[in-house]
């Protein structure tokens, strides 16, 4: 598998543009007041069970957690939040992000979301889904076309 940049990397990238896009850009900022800041702690606490629940899926499962190795997976989790996204570690990634980027309060930063779902689908989970496919084949085609590759 071709894969470029591990998806931590990505997300610490990516946060890093955001922070660096308000620091830069101060004349996109905007203010998200006391509701705002309610939503970015809800939104970091959701990304963060997202991501957690994930994980403890992949433990239950007693199959590898490491992105850079997928077809090193023993089992093809479609279990718990599996059921409705295939990505739901990153899903979680994308929704801490987006916490981040707002509580930056800032146009540019609130980009870095969108962006860094762009790049983990071409860079990460396009060469995966070929990974999954090539070990686990029509067991993975079932479920691939059963749930989307996001939400």
């Amino acid at each position: 598998m071709n894969l470029r940049i591990p998806p931590v990397l990505q997300l610490a990238a990516f946060g890093l543009a955001a922070w660096a896009a308000a620091k830069l850009l101060p004349g996109l900022s905007f203010r998200i007041g006391m509701v705002g800041t309610v939503a970015v702690v809800m939104l970091a606490t959701i990304g963060a069970a997202i991501l957690l629940a994930s994980l403890g899926a992949f433990r239950k499962a007693a199959t590898t957690v490491n992105p850079i190795h997928p077809e090193a997976a023993s089992t093809l989790v479609t279990g718990g939040l599996y059921r409705y996204t295939r990505n739901p570690m990153y899903l979680g990634f994308a929704i801490l992000l987006t916490a981040a980027a707002f509580s930056f309060q800032n146009y540019a930063a609130a980009l870095m979301p969108a962006l860094f779902i762009i790049s983990m689908t071409i860079l990460q989970i396009k060469p995966e889904e070929r990974a999954l496919h090539a070990r686990f084949g029509p067991a993975y085609e079932v479920y691939r076309d059963q749930t989307p590759r996001w939400l």
